[in-house]
């Protein structure tokens, strides 16, 4: 085992310099601190296995490990972060494992775990660290009584370990390792309750679809692993600043970049392949909870995020930028249209949250590193907040259907204030959390219009997509004012006596709902850069735009679509009725039963490939399996069954007599020789006696 190794010198792009970049001149290594952050990543994993294993005879079933391992991340991931604003760190910790191979110009590709501290990975370590401690005491309340507790809160912390892993990668390798872990981790999560074939058939679904997009991610990093000579991304990042011109990765970096995406477009669920995350909500509202905020459908934003300097610089896989911008678009605007129609209120938020991975893929596709990051780093505490009040109402009514809902407000009056602060943070309102980062996405927008996308021909598409982004602001607004209206006004329409949540659920929500306030306090432009300065600590300048200045204009218009939309909402949908269906009127005609039927692409993937395919490929399968796998298996079992009567015979017949004799032999000179040990002492003189006369003799006679 090698002894860790710190890079702390960062590698600066030009483009840093460009306006609103940001060029630091000095990183620190982060001390004792980065050097032991390895522990971020396995605490979570060895508590999972331990829970697995011991689980159901610890005093608490489980939940204690996978707190405790939660709330070390936590604690753990917030001094890091206080660390990294007070001096940016930037610190590579590996340990080699061993080489696999060469690539074509004769580089030796070592294999090697490792961890990365840095501003990127530091924030997804408090934000996975904190919004998973907080899901993670909601879920003790949550899931007690469960059949399978202790076994959830095992695949729970394999769930949060696994993003870890994923986050502390320094290279490709473990990346993908953590990128795997993170989706065994939510087929077990959202399959959880696999009695009912609907749950079950959801987890297979996020499943596959997720392995169709993963093939993207592994032929990426094999282009960009084998063209650079290295998996690592300090190498790569080196390789990079160095410019385009004789670049192997160059010639090449368009396919890359476009494979590494489809990777990101299957995590972070972005359109067409967002459609497994609505059914994902099959599973525990924990679940869904820490999956929308922290872990999972974050990782594809991470992914270019890390990546972001080979998206970003002339030569290489910029032009990739703007089919990112278009997917990021029709994912923002389409996914949060269907929340109009959507009864189940964890599924509302689910197209939300697919409209926000919308946004977030959109900035980075505009050069804005930082903006997409921010909102991130917002969007994790409001929603995980909305998910989880979502379940406080669940667990009250015992349905997810917002038809069997409200007048819940008067019943429970915490969870209403606090989902209240999450719905008017996600719409944008001033000047709670999201009005911030979202504000930030559309300046970059603007700017992206504006400036350098000039040039290349995108100043319209870039205007285009910011007037999608704001009337996206304004949907987004009027699909909450909808959910909320119809949960927590008119009169309550369910069967249940609903009550408030445990304290050990509400706390959370509290807790979460202050930060929905705050979180976007410290990256105003022009009063704080807190988060910007945080981030820009890496290895390489991101050399992205962010604002600097507060666009009061653009602002005001965001402000505005999302007033608007609660506006609009509030006169649709305020006024009860006697049931829930008169009283939810967006019934446009065309318009509502093309977002019924999810635009049809769930029947399209169905219809058009899997029971087309379904049929001869699963008799082809059934074929191979009982004519070719079958009889392989039988053979090697009769094989077995002759070879071992053959090595019983001979251990019977040869090894059992051959020892057999011999023990027959030992015994029958045991007995001659007993009889020479009588006791008798003139017995013995004699033969003495007898013996020296014989060798006497001999030596005469001889």
């Amino acid at each position: 085992m090698s002894s860790p190794l710190a890079f702390v010198a960062p590698l600066i792009l030009a483009t840093a310099e460009e306006e609103g970049g940001h060029a630091v001149e000095h990183f620190g290594d982060g001390g004792v601190l980065a050097e032991f952050a390895w522990l971020i990543p396995v605490v979570p994993m060895v508590a999972a296995f331990a829970i697995a294993f011991f689980g159901k005879k610890s005093p608490l079933k489980g939940w204690g490990l996978a707190w405790g391992s939660m709330a070390f991340v936590a604690v753990y991931g917030v001094a890091l972060f206080i660390s990294n604003l007070i001096e940016g760190i930037t610190y590579e910790g590996a340990i080699s494992i061993g080489d696999i191979g060469t690539d074509a110009s004769g580089h030796t590709l070592g294999l090697e775990w490792g961890w990365m501290v840095d501003g990127l990975s530091i924030m997804m370590y408090m934000v996975v660290g904190v919004v998973g401690v907080l899901v993670f005491t909601y879920a003790k309340s949550y899931m007690e009584g469960d059949i399978r507790f202790t076994w959830f809160f095992a695949s729970f912390a394999l769930f949060g370990g696994g993003m870890l892993v994923l986050v502390s990668a320094p290279n490709l390798i473990q990346l993908i390792v953590g990128w795997e872990l993170v989706g065994v981790a939510s087929y077990l999560l959202i399959g959880h309750y696999w009695e009912e074939h609907e749950n079950s058939s959801a987890a297979i679904k996020a499943f596959l679809t997720n392995k169709v997009a993963d093939v993207g991610l592994f032929i990426g990093a094999i282009i960009i692993s084998l063209s650079v000579g290295s998996f690592r991304f300090t190498d790569i990042m080196e390789h990079i600043s160095h410019g385009a011109d004789h670049s192997t990765l160059a010639q090449y970096s368009f396919w890359a970049g476009v494979a590494i995406f489809i990777g990101a477009m299957g995590k972070s669920a972005q359109f067409p392949l967002h459609v497994w995350l609505p059914d994902a909500m099959a599973g525990p509202t924990p679940v869904s909870a820490l999956m929308h905020a922290a872990t999972m459908v974050t990782a594809g934003v991470y992914l270019i995020g890390r990546l972001f300097p080979f998206y970003n610089t002339p030569g290489f896989a910029d032009d990739v930028r703007w089919i990112i911008i278009v997917i990021g678009t029709l994912t923002l605007f389409l996914t949060g249209l269907i929340a109009l129609v959507a009864d189940d209120i964890k599924k509302v938020l689910a197209y939300s949250t697919l409209s926000q991975l919308g946004y977030m893929m959109v900035a980075m596709g505009a050069g804005a590193y930082t903006a997409a990051l921010f909102h991130l780093f917002t969007h994790a505490f409001f929603k995980s907040l909305l998910f989880l009040g979502a379940g406080s109402v669940i667990h009250a009514v015992h349905s997810n259907n917002m038809s069997d809902m409200g007048g819940l407000r008067k019943y429970m009056p915490q969870t209403y204030t606090t989902f209240m602060i999450g719905s008017l943070a996600l719409a944008g309102i001033f000047p709670l959390a999201g009005f911030w980062s979202k504000d930030e996405i559309l300046a970059s927008i603007q700017y992206a219009g504006s400036n350098y996308t000039v040039e290349q021909g995108g100043a319209a598409l870039a205007n285009f997509v910011l007037v999608v982004a704001i009337a996206g602001a304004f949907v987004t607004a009027f699909y909450m004012t909808r959910a909320v209206s119809l949960t927590f006004f008119g009169k309550y329409k369910g069967h249940g006596h609903p009550h408030e949540s445990p304290k050990m659920m509400t706390y959370p929500l509290i807790a979460l709902a202050g930060f929905s306030v705050v979180a976007g306090w410290i990256n105003i432009p022009g009063v704080t850069s807190f988060f910007t300065d945080g981030v820009a600590a890496r290895f390489l300048a991101p050399g992205d735009h962010h604002a600097t200045a507060l666009n009061y204009g653009l602002a005001a218009v965001g402000t505005l679509a999302a007033v608007g939309g609660i506006v609009v909402g509030y006169f649709l949908w305020f006024a009860d009725k006697d049931t829930q269906q008169e009283r939810d009127k967006f019934r446009i005609p065309v318009l509502y039963p093309l977002l019924e039927h999810k635009y049809f692409i769930d029947d399209f993937y169905m219809d058009g490939i899997v029971r087309p395919l379904r049929g001869p490929v699963a008799r082809a399968v059934d074929w191979f399996n009982g004519h070719v796998i079958d009889l392989v298996i039988n053979g090697a079992g009769v094989l077995s069954v002759r070879l071992g009567k053959i090595v019983y015979w001979f251990d019977q017949r040869g090894v059992d007599g051959a020892i057999n004799a011999s023990a027959a032999a030992a015994g029958g000179t045991g007995g001659m020789l007993r009889l020479l040990q009588t006791g008798r002492i003139q017995q013995y003189a004699f033969l003495i006696v007898a013996g020296t006369v014989a060798l006497v003799a001999g030596f005469i006679i001889f």
